[in-house]
């Protein structure tokens, strides 16, 4: 009962504010669809048809749930102590749009999430449908699925199927990041607050590798998080070309020549730093589609941060990690950004304590 409550609080909410009501209907009967189909992990468990991987996953998962509240201080809740088996490959399809000599994804702003830089729909081709509707706009538009979403607390979010389809590092990953979602959360900062619940999964991983004692899948994600890092590197250092190309005085014409050849470049840089990954095909399908802005504004969100954060935790700790975003949020988007900065520099233990 306390889901449907409030749900209705949130669809208050939302009619007041006088917001497109066919997104936010979609999106409140997705959610109560899947909230409707929980069951209780163990009845999952017994479940005879549930697949030998998936039950295994399971089990593994309530583990590392376990682990969440009593090494890495994620929130005791009732989230993830129940199942959902979608029977699809991701549970929403996020739409992310840029203009066409921007690099900066759009936002859209809601009564209690904030601005973000994407919306969801739990069927694909109602996410397709808007992407249409952007680029009928003028809008690049970028389509990617996603395994899990977070509430932050308002809901007792589920184990999804969706989440339990990589190895025991994907799972945990997943568990991690989005607990850290309801851990801390800055309304309006997409780029804070991915990069924050990514340090604490990726951190949050490591540990409980090392726990487990699952050396080969530690020695795995240990590579898998190496090739992601040069994968943001190589879209950073072009989301810097494309800046500096979209900001100059060339004639318009020009510029999209340029921007074409751009991308011709970064398809040919990522074939060469692909060869030399010994056959991981990790990022072939981002690179698949046809290249534009709303792709690369896609990663953004992701890693802008994440160095900044990941110096702080690395010198502070975990603890410290989660004081200090409830300071960051305290901060104006100035004060925030000369602060996030500042993690980086050789001074952080006296001046950020």
């Amino acid at each position: 009962m306390r889901a449907f409550s409030g749900l209705c609080v949130l669809l208050t909410t939302l009619i007041l504010s006088g917001c497109a009501l066919p997104y936010y209907w979609q999106a409140a009967s997705g959610h109560l669809e899947l909230l409707s189909s929980r069951v209780p992990i163990a009845e999952a468990l017994a479940d005879p048809e549930l697949t030998e991987a998936t039950r295994s996953a399971l089990a593994r998962a309530v583990e590392i749930r376990d682990y969440a509240v009593a090494s890495l201080g994620l929130p005791d809740n009732d989230s993830y102590r129940s199942f959902v088996d979608l029977g699809r490959p991701y549970v929403v399809w996020n739409v992310v749009a840029a203009e066409e000599f921007s690099v900066d994804p759009v936002e859209w702003c809601f009564p209690i999430a904030g601005c973000v830089t994407y919306r969801g729909y739990f069927q694909e081709a109602n996410a397709h449908r808007f992407a249409a509707e952007l680029r009928a706009q003028g809008l690049e538009t970028y389509i990617g699925g996603a395994s899990a979403y977070s509430t932050l607390g308002y809901f007792a979010d589920p184990f999804l199927s969706t989440m339990l389809s990589g190895d025991e590092s994907y799972v945990a990953g997943i568990v991690f990041h989005e607990l850290a979602h309801q851990r801390a959360y800055i309304k309006g900062d997409t780029a804070i607050n991915e990069a924050f619940a990514t340090v604490v999964a990726e951190y949050g991983t490591a540990q409980w590798l090392s726990h487990s004692g699952a050396v080969g899948v530690a020695d795995a994600h240990a590579a898998r998080r190496a090739r992601r890092e040069e994968f943001f590197a190589l879209v950073r250092r072009y989301q810097d070309r494309f800046r500096d190309l979209y900001s100059s005085d060339v004639p318009i014409e020009e510029k999209r020549a340029r921007k074409n050849s751009a991308f011709a470049d970064l398809l040919a840089d990522y074939e060469s730093l692909r060869s030399s990954w010994g056959g991981a095909t990790d990022y072939d399908d981002w690179f698949s589609r046809p290249l534009n802005n709303a792709q690369l504004a896609s990663v953004v969100a992701y890693s802008r941060w994440l160095p900044n954060l990941r110096a702080f935790l690395n010198a502070k700790g975990l603890d410290a990690l989660y004081a200090e975003m409830a300071t960051l949020e305290s901060l104006s988007a100035n004060e925030r950004e000369k602060r996030l900065q500042h993690y980086l520099s050789a001074t952080l233990g006296s001046e950020t304590g």
